[in-house]
């Protein structure tokens, strides 16, 4: 059945513009309340990033959940994961993350976590969508929520984050630069490598309410290589405005991104006889991880893109590690959704265990070139199905003769189409994606 509000990854758009309006919220969180509480006594915790429209959504909600009867637990800014976490450790009902992830400050968004700190269950949003549709009512002022704040949040996950790694871990004489994206990451990310013994020179974590991602973390990666270079690092880590992606810098200034992290992991697990199945990815993950992977005879799937379908793929096969080259990376053996701060700990890791540097680590994945264009469209009809655009892809591919992919989709949280063409030359790959991508532009005018 298809939802009216919820996308892949919650519900998302432009502050001041329906659905993100207080308004809503006020409603959403009621529609929320009234769904976990029709299954019992109902406690649910709330986070968010640091963009400056968090707090008016967080009151928004917070009426609304406790005018539906539901106690409220706030988290204030946390990472997405770290609400995941506290969720399950507090035993509440429900997580709330008020976050637009790697989008402006300008865009914001809902995701909601269940009581197992995992994403909602389709048949919860539709119970939620339906409610939103109805009139909104008010439990009788004795049985209203009460609001508490949870002052030892930050705390409680950075303890969690170092439980990840053996106790005897000490990542002494590692120089580290990390770019926090003016996002949630702000404080519990410098203090966890810090704390296991790195020497942190920390970037962007001054939020203002206005500048997360803002021409920094994970969606922009200039600032973090050109400090990585000047301070002589061994490596750069970057995340994005609420903590679940993370990309990479090796020593020199090259970008490491998810695909790599995702090999670098799986291969540590896989030498160690702790690698649990195999490994998952997604339609967008480079063909040279499915082929290094098989090198090391290492089970590969794609799962559509998005972090919601590789953790479904994940449980359904009873697999510990997925993700996708944007930078979310499961690591299920510890937790329970993508953790940026978590993965990039495993990396670590295994680049000890093997006393490699970064540099080297990526080397044993060689990429097939690939290009992504992405293709503004209004909406209204899907341009992927046009049948002169699926007879290019047809073309194209039937050109490639086995030796590469193409690949159309909508964007799951903005109007785009994304053309995506990978294959053994890159000039050649270059020249298709960029045919495909006028052809959809022709098609979307």
């Amino acid at each position: 059945m298809t939802k009216k509000y919820f996308g892949t990854d919650g519900i998302r758009g432009q502050v001041g513009e329906f659905p993100i309006t207080p308004d809503f919220m006020l409603k959403l969180g009621w529609a929320a309340g009234m769904a976990f509480r029709s299954m019992g006594a109902c406690r649910i915790l709330v986070g968010k990033d640091t963009r400056i429209s968090g707090y008016m959504f967080e009151s928004a909600l917070e009426a609304g959940l406790s005018a539906a009867g539901a106690d409220v637990m706030l988290l204030g800014p946390m990472p997405t994961p770290a609400i995941a976490y506290l969720t399950r450790t507090f035993h509440a009902e429900a997580g709330i993350v008020i976050s637009a992830s790697h989008n402006p400050h300008d865009d914001n968004g809902i995701k909601f976590f269940s009581g197992q700190g995992t994403k909602l269950p389709d048949a919860i949003e539709h119970m939620i969508e339906e409610l939103l549709d109805a009139p909104m009512t008010v439990v009788e002022s004795s049985k209203l929520g009460k609001v508490s704040r949870i002052n030892d949040a930050s705390g409680r996950y950075i303890e969690f984050c170092k439980s990840s790694v053996p106790t005897s871990t000490n990542f002494a004489g590692l120089k580290v630069v990390i770019d926090c994206a003016h996002g949630a990451t702000y404080k519990v990310a410098p203090s966890v490598f810090k704390e296991l013994g790195a020497e942190v020179t920390v970037l962007s974590a001054q939020p203002n309410g206005l500048n997360i991602n803002d021409n920094c973390g994970s969606t922009h990666m200039g600032q973090l290589q050109a400090a990585v270079l000047a301070e002589h690092a061994d490596l750069g880590i970057a995340f994005d405005g609420d903590g679940d992606r993370v990309l990479m810098v090796d020593h020199t200034g090259a970008i490491v991104d998810g695909d790599d992290l995702l090999f670098i992991i799986a291969r540590d697990l896989h030498e160690r006889n702790k690698l649990q199945g195999g490994v998952v990815g997604t339609l967008m993950s480079n063909l040279g991880l499915e082929l290094a992977l098989a090198d090391l005879g290492i089970p590969f799937v794609r799962a559509n893109v998005g972090d919601r379908y590789v953790i479904a793929e994940l449980l359904e096969r009873n697999w510990q590690i997925g993700g996708e080259n944007s930078g979310h990376v499961v690591c299920f053996q510890h937790t329970t959704t993508g953790d940026a701060i978590i993965a990039a700990l495993q990396v670590l890791l295994a680049l000890r265990r093997r006393e490699e540097s970064l540099a080297q680590a990526r080397q044993a994945l060689r990429k097939c070139p690939q290009v992504l264009l992405n293709v503004r469209f209004s909406g209204g009809e899907n341009p992927i199905e046009h049948p002169a655009i699926k007879e290019a892809c047809e073309r194209v591919t039937v050109a490639m003769a086995g030796r590469g992919r193409v690949l159309l989709r909508k964007s799951g949280t903005e109007p785009l189409v994304r053309v995506m063409v990978e294959g053994d030359d890159e000039t050649q790959v270059r020249g298709y994606a960029e045919e495909l991508a006028k052809l959809v532009t022709e098609v979307c005018a």
